[in-house]
């Protein structure tokens, strides 16, 4: 049995402790002055509100790719599905060019580009941007969606991404 002694509250412990936690993964995407432009996040969370209907993520202070995605008319989010497995890390590379690079891609109207494969696309516009320490969390609203139950999601868990098993 773990003792309350063995709790810590050492900074150097929370990025261990956050990454035991699994979470789903997304993509968010938009044409942005022409670009298409992607930014991969973890913290992306569903169910904030079915009336009217939001979801939400947390962005850093330091993101090079926030600013520009948030002046998107919409953003589509693509929750990141097996398939995707290969390309997760070249999603989320620091370098922008060639993020999409061998993948497909499909474009609403609105600018909002989903990732062919994905279980789950939503089109957004920004409703909410909250502070929160070194991070902002931004709630979504949700304009239109698909799911495929077909799909399996990736997750993100110890650093790594991993599929689900039955």
């Amino acid at each position: 049995m773990t003792t309350m002694e063995a709790l810590t509250s050492d900074p150097g412990e929370l990025k261990r402790a956050f990454a035991a936690f699994p979470s789903g993964v997304a993509a968010l995407s938009a044409r942005v002055h022409g670009e298409p432009t992607v930014m991969i996040v973890s913290s992306f969370a569903v169910g904030i509100s079915a009336d009217p209907p939001l979801v939400s993520f947390a962005v850093q202070h330091t993101s090079t790719t926030w600013p520009a995605l948030s002046r998107a008319q919409a953003i589509g989010v693509s929750v990141l599905g097996q398939e995707h497995s290969g390309k997760a890390r070249q999603l989320a590379s620091p370098s922008k060019q060639g993020r999409f690079a061998g993948l497909g891609t499909t474009e609403a109207a609105s600018g909002a580009i989903f990732l062919e494969g994905a279980p789950v696309w939503l089109e957004c516009t920004i409703e909410h941007n909250y502070p929160a320490g070194d991070h902002d969390i931004i709630v979504l609203r949700v304009l239109a969606m698909m799911a495929d139950d077909q799909r399996d999601p990736l997750v993100w868990h110890r650093r790594t991404f991993k599929t689900l098993a039955d």
